[in-house]
């Protein structure tokens, strides 16, 4: 059965046996253990997982690849759903079942990249790693460094909650149809311990912080800062400058490395409550 790729559901469907080999020897899982994959397609990846993890589920929107899927592979388990609607809690939250750490794998279409990785992270306690295929400069942002460009929000939320590895290059002409740009395969493995604040809180810190990344942290975060020392209360701004320097907020947002940020908002909530 040949399946056109859908632009609307921004399917690029994978064709090199010898990425489908790296991608697939990139999970490290169990023969026994729950690997899911997440857009599989007409099941370029899957056959090989499927051979390897016989447990394998995946999550799959398109109908003609779910009927593909079912004809070519009568024993999977296919969830035919938009994964960006999935509570990963309730689709593998099953009674008398041991919990089992899942291993997920997948193409990512380009355009939801961003919404998939960050489900997957708020559900980081159900997962023991993510291999995802995306676009080559997300997955360079994802495991930047401070003061480089590509470190921003999505590299300190990433880092935060995973350790995230660059694992290899993809290149366009491997892909029916070929994309406009480059890929590459990333693996977030969830062994990072809880920063053991409040997320919401440390989410809006970071956004704040990147929203003006060429200003000190100071300046990009004032709205934040007053909050926490009204003009009312300290009128002369003493204490915002003495919170300012013992928490380094005249470096920019760039400087930081994650674990700061988390140092940062715990500071900030010990001054608040």
């Amino acid at each position: 059965m040949s399946i056109k790729p859908k632009k609307s559901l921004g399917q690029h469907f994978l064709t090199d046996s010898n990425i489908i080999r790296k991608i697939v020897d990139s999970v490290r899982c169990a023969t026994d253990g729950n690997v899911v994959e997440i857009g599989p397609g007409t099941g370029a990846v899957t056959e090989p997982l499927l051979e390897r993890f016989p447990s394998l589920e995946v999550i799959e929107i398109d109908e003609r690849a779910v009927d593909f899927l079912q004809a070519t592979y009568p024993k999977l388990k296919i969830h035919q759903q938009d994964v960006l609607k999935t509570s990963w809690q309730s689709l593998f939250q099953r009674e008398g079942e041991t919990e089992r750490p899942i291993s997920v794998v997948g193409n990512l279409p380009y355009y939801i990249t961003s919404p998939i990785l960050f489900s997957v992270i708020d559900e980081r306690s159900l997962f023991t790693e993510a291999i995802f295929m995306m676009q080559k400069e997300v997955a360079e942002r994802l495991t930047a460094k401070t003061r480089t460009k590509d470190y921003g929000i999505l590299s300190v939320q990433t880092q935060i909650w995973s350790r995230p590895e660059y694992l290899f290059t993809v290149s366009r002409h491997v892909f029916n149809p070929k994309p406009n740009v480059e890929s590459a395969v990333v693996r977030l493995t969830f062994d990072t311990p809880d920063p053991g604040v409040d997320p919401v809180f440390l989410k809006v810190l970071i956004r704040t912080a990147f929203n003006q990344r060429r200003k000190t942290l100071s300046n990009s975060i004032k709205s934040i800062l007053l909050d926490t020392f009204p003009k009312e209360s300290d009128p002369d701004g003493a204490k915002r400058t003495q919170f300012s320097l013992e928490n380094g907020l005249h470096r920019r947002a760039e400087e930081l490395e994650p674990s700061e940020f988390i140092d940062l908002a715990k500071a900030f909530l010990r001054e608040t409550f």
